[in-house]
């Protein structure tokens, strides 16, 4: 299974190409199958049939009921949901007392941070739980930071610049201890970590289509039965009367099919994956000796298709230019935040230098990367490095 790229693409933390079986099975609903679900005749009932089909693809790879999954727009649009629709559910259901409390982390994709720092500014208190060194933060840390008036805790399957995989499961049983919903953003775990609901004892879940090898601009958002949440976006019922306006039928085609497919290939994706990766860092290490491993080891609770480092001397932006150059996408660390000159709020929150979070580099190897794009890569990281501290005098 396979895709065409341009040059070496090593940024399938950003986005992935789109499968091409995903593909052929939106293309129905993007030409002749253009009926509105809502609508009570056979064209529009074929779409509704569509959309139910994918709402049990995605049951099924979950662990959960079809009810329990939300459609939305993507990752950012269901983390939004979660934080404001629980801890609005929470105010709400006791208007006269103080705004309740919200438990999160510091390395968060901004999805969760700025929906947080948000909800702070609407008088809600927010405690951002710092990570070790590595970028994991411990649920020892978590049972730290709970209130008695917690009232949603969340953190991120996989951290999506480092690839930390963070101690889900170990969290949600203290959540589930102290009676508070805990959400995760499992985002970068679809395709590569195990997503089934119960295993990781998760209240609401997002994800979003365009990082498995799905279209971009649509997601999901699982919320357990009986869990309190404010449905924000009101107007036309859909989604069980959760989230009004008109379903985005081939995305939502597209995405059902995708995590199927991704989950069907997960395990092989995965080994494929860590062998691509590792074959990356050996070379990169060996030639550019100085280079700094971020993040956990490379055996440890890492994502096997990531690899962040910094070069020291060299700003990660102006090593990704020179790569670009040289035909290997790549990227500086959030793919969300291109173009933001600050340094990474995840290395930082790990206790890195602000010189070293602004000389990260990440690169994160997908179905389509092959060993002889490896070796490509590789070489051409020396020489836009090589080329780099020649023309700064370092």
């Amino acid at each position: 299974m396979t895709h065409d790229n341009q040059g070496v693409y090593l940024d399938h933390a950003a986005t992935t190409p789109l499968d091409p079986a995903v593909l052929a099975a939106m293309e129905p609903y993007l030409s002749a199958v253009y009926g509105n679900p809502s609508s009570i005749y056979r064209l529009g009932q074929e779409a509704r049939a569509a959309v139910d089909s994918a709402r049990a693809k995605v049951a099924s790879v979950l662990g959960c009921a079809p009810g329990e999954v939300l459609f939305t727009s993507g990752a950012t649009e269901s983390s939004n949901l979660a934080l404001r629709g629980v801890a609005w559910a929470a105010r709400l259901a006791a208007p006269s007392v103080t705004p309740p409390h919200i438990v999160t982390t510091a390395i968060e994709h901004h999805a969760v941070l700025h929906t947080a720092e948000s909800l702070a500014l609407q008088g809600f208190r927010v405690t951002f739980v710092q990570p070790d060194n590595e970028g994991i933060v411990s649920a020892a840390a978590i049972a730290q930071a709970v209130e008695p008036d917690t009232c949603i805790i969340s953190v991120m399957l996989a951290n999506n610049e480092t690839g930390a995989i963070q101690p889900v499961a170990e969290i949600a049983e203290l959540a589930q201890a102290h009676g508070i919903p805990f959400h995760t953003d499992a985002v970068q775990g679809a395709g590569l970590l195990p997503l089934d609901v119960d295993s990781l004892g998760v209240d609401l879940l997002s994800l979003s289509a365009h990082k498995f090898y799905g279209p971009k601009g649509v997601g999901l958002l699982y919320v357990r039965n009986g869990v309190p949440i404010d449905y924000q976006q009101t107007g036309g019922g859909q989604e069980q009367g959760r989230r009004g306006g008109t379903e985005n039928v081939a995305g939502i085609v597209g995405l059902g099919v995708a995590l199927a497919r991704a989950e069907a290939f997960r395990e092989p994706y995965a080994a494929h994956c860590r062998m691509m990766r590792d074959q990356l860092a050996d070379g990169i290490f060996s030639a550019l000796p100085d280079a700094e491993l971020n993040g956990p080891p490379l055996d440890g609770p890492r994502l096997p298709n990531n690899l962040n480092l910094s070069v020291p001397g060299i700003q990660g932006e102006t090593l990704l230019l020179a790569l670009d150059l040289l035909d290997v996408s790549a990227s500086a660390g959030s793919a969300c935040t291109t173009g933001n000159s600050e340094p990474s709020h995840v290395l930082l929150a790990m206790g890195l230098s602000t010189d070293r979070a602004r000389s990260a580099l990440r690169f994160t190897v997908g179905r389509a990367t092959t060993s002889e794009q490896i070796d490509n890569a590789i070489e051409a990281v020396a020489e836009a490095a090589t080329r780099v501290r020649l023309l700064s005098g370092v």
